[in-house]
């Protein structure tokens, strides 16, 4: 499939096994025939490429809205434009919300976004007063994603391609949106005064020996913490 249709196809879970289907034209279809051997195939109505569209919302988290460039945002609000693309963050999970909702709480500082995705916190940081804001990632689409989210928002963000082992640059504050197994990997690689974790649920608070943890939010079973180094 990824040879016949290398601009995308849907895989959808079915009983006793995996469909799959690809949005292509009669020669598409033709293609899939000579290779599978069988198939089927169905009319799908107009419009159906931008209907990924309605699965993007904007969120509102404190005084920031954050949302997708189609979308319509709040005259009060401190604007935060993310276009989805390869790079996971858009502001609608309750993890990234917790977290937009800590920075608000935050004196302004240099900071550090470590594992930055589309960039949706570097931004914010950047909107609400940050600086300077460093943003890393293990990924390069994360990397094109960040850099290309600070453009639309015009924000000066230091946008950098890391290994996952690598010594990371200090900062006052740093926020780790990431997955409870590197946030406790992360406590050696870091220098700062603030550290803001999430990324995992709230049964699973992360154990680093070299910070007091502060408090914590929740939302949806999602948990975020604040530490202060000891």
């Amino acid at each position: 499939m990824v040879e016949l249709f290398p601009e995308g196809f849907e895989e959808v879970e079915r009983l006793g096994g995996v469909e799959l289907a690809a949005y292509t034209d009669a020669a598409g279809e033709e293609r899939m025939w000579a290779f599978f051997g069988n198939g089927r195939a169905a009319d799908v109505e107009g419009g159906w490429e931008d209907r990924w569209r309605a699965f993007h919302r904007p969120v509102r988290v404190g005084r920031l809205w954050v949302g997708p460039p189609w979308e319509e945002p709040d005259d009060d609000a401190c604007v935060v434009v993310i276009d989805p693309g390869r790079a996971f963050g858009t502001g609608s999970h309750q993890t990234t919300q917790l977290c937009l909702a800590t920075l608000q709480e935050l004196e302004p500082q240099a900071l550090l976004d470590v594992g930055c995705g589309s960039g949706v916190l570097s931004v914010a940081a950047a909107l609400l007063g940050f600086a300077p804001v460093v943003a890393v990632d293990v990924e390069a689409p994360s990397i094109e994603a960040t850099r290309a989210n600070a453009a639309v928002n015009g924000v000066a963000i230091d946008v950098r391609l890391v290994s996952p082992d690598e010594i990371l640059p200090s900062a006052d504050v740093v926020v780790a949106n990431i997955s409870l197994e590197s946030v406790e990997r992360l406590a050696r690689r870091i220098e700062c005064t603030t550290l803001v974790t999430s990324g995992y649920v709230v049964s699973s608070t992360p154990r680093l020996p070299a910070f007091e943890h502060v408090s914590q939010r929740t939302l949806d079973g999602w948990s975020c913490d604040l530490f202060r180094a000891t």
